[in-house]
């Protein structure tokens, strides 16, 4: 697509007018990304066709609302950071809760404060089998953590009797009713 004078023209207008009211472009908070067979390319920076021609530059990850996402062949969230978001609330249960709340106390707070930072969005992103393990692998450590033990199967034990699923559970169920509610057929 070519843009033309008179789109450059128009942008300035818009630009000028939102610096009118102080709304600012803040330039520093924008960026771009390559998703798809060519993102390892190198990319020339894109100059925006402002008044002050701010650059914009080529990032291999960025965060948008809260979640991030790489420059890969497909569109791809890292788990890093969504494992740290869980681990931080839940070590800090930990801390002030310690060994006085209940197993059930703490599973709750689990529930209602940690889980929910974990699974942020991951519905809308394609996940592998591994990336699942790895979401589950964390609550497994954290059950590990809470019952002082290393045995799986008292984990799998204690999860089936506490109702407590695991996070690839929990985004298949959260898929189906996503594609159900919304009628969605996956290509």
């Amino acid at each position: 697509m070519m843009i033309t004078k008179s789109d450059i023209r128009s942008l300035h207008a818009r630009e000028t007018k939102l610096n009118d009211i102080d709304m600012d472009i803040n330039f520093k908070k924008s960026s771009c990304i390559r998703i798809g067979p060519r993102n390892d390319a190198t990319c020339a920076s894109i100059v925006s066709f402002t008044l002050n021609d701010h650059v914009i530059h080529w990032m291999t990850e960025v965060r948008y609302l809260g979640i991030y996402v790489v420059s890969s062949r497909v569109f791809k969230c890292p788990l890093h950071y969504t494992k740290c978001g869980f681990y931080r609330p839940a070590n800090a249960i930990f801390g002030k809760v310690g060994r006085v709340a209940s197993e059930e106390i703490i599973l709750q707070l689990i529930t209602s404060k940690c889980l929910p930072i974990l699974l942020y969005c991951l519905v809308a992103c394609q996940l592998t089998k591994n990336d699942l393990n790895s979401l589950d692998f964390v609550i497994n450590r954290f059950f590990m953590k809470l019952l002082k033990t290393s045995d799986i199967n008292i984990v799998k034990t204690c999860q089936s009797l506490f109702s407590f699923d695991l996070p690839g559970i929990i985004i298949e169920k959260r898929a189906k009713k996503f594609k159900t509610v919304y009628d969605i057929t996956c290509v």
